[in-house]
């Protein structure tokens, strides 16, 4: 493990950053860009842009043919498909993943639901391979320092390799939340349930359980928006644990708390080295 005055001289920082989304990663990425000498990496976005790009043209391409007038332009190539994400819109990747349950009610089938999730799963695994690359091609554009903004399923992976890696060529930051903020993140889950990634064997036993607890029979009967509220604050508990346990293994522990106080790229320069 890097010490705080190791961490202080490099001329060239590396952070990953880890924690659930909404706990204010792209907060602390944005703030310490400010100085404009660091690289910001969005594991969202290069998932989106690069590896799930063709998935997610398909599925559009796939709703657009249930028209049959658009199914006409489109077989005549008088329209395009393309997805458009951003850092701040990565609103084609949730669109992608969708959620599970009744079709009639937006849902997946549960085999569709599946398939996406298996897509997510290895499009992730291979952006976060691909860190220690754009940190030499950030380095060769003239950044100095370099900020991995992974997505708050980078736990999910469950990869000692792939994470020995990564606090290898960056120091991995995790950014733990309080009970209040939990009870933000699951409040809003409720209000504005969004699709997300979930581990297999987490998912596995989690659609069982629910529809025990509802006397359903299959997976086809589950209302989309209800399981995710159900499931989120399970998945918070879920996550929680494997955070903790990177962070003690390869990286150190922010607050969520200070993390807010900070107001400059300074500051955060500062909380981190306090952390190590």
């Amino acid at each position: 493990m890097i010490s705080a005055e190791e961490f202080k001289k490099l001329k060239n920082k590396s952070i990953t950053l880890l924690g659930m989304s909404g706990v204010g990663k792209t907060h602390l990425a944005k703030l310490i860009g400010e100085e404009g000498d660091w690289f910001h990496f969005s594991g969202d976005y290069r998932i989106g842009a690069a590896h799930l790009k063709e998935a997610i043209i398909a599925n559009i391409s796939d709703k657009m043919k249930t028209d049959n007038w658009l199914r006409r332009l489109l077989d005549n190539q008088s329209i395009s498909i393309n997805s458009q994400v951003s850092f701040d819109n990565l609103e084609p990747i949730s669109a992608f993943l969708g959620k599970v349950g009744n079709p009639e009610e937006g849902g997946l089938p549960i085999g569709e639901f599946i398939r996406r999730q298996s897509l997510f799963f290895e499009a992730e695994k291979k952006t976060m391979y691909e860190v220690p690359n754009f940190i030499k091609k950030s380095q060769a554009e003239g950044f100095s320092h370099f900020i991995n903004d992974a997505g708050g399923s980078l736990c999910e992976l469950e990869d000692q390799v792939l994470f020995k890696l990564l606090s290898e060529k960056s120091l991995i930051v995790y950014i733990q939340t309080n009970a209040e903020n939990e009870r933000i993140l699951i409040e809003r889950a409720k209000t504005n349930p969004k699709p997300m990634y979930y581990n297999s064997h987490f998912f596995e036993k989690s659609i069982n359980t629910y529809l025990a607890e509802n006397s359903l029979d299959y997976a086809a009967q589950v209302n989309p928006d209800d399981f995710v509220s159900w499931v989120f604050p399970k998945l918070i508990e879920y996550r929680l644990k494997k955070y903790t346990a990177i962070a003690n293994k390869y990286g150190c522990t922010i607050q969520s708390d200070d993390l807010h106080n900070c107001r400059s790229a300074n500051d955060v320069i500062n909380l981190i080295t306090s952390a190590l």
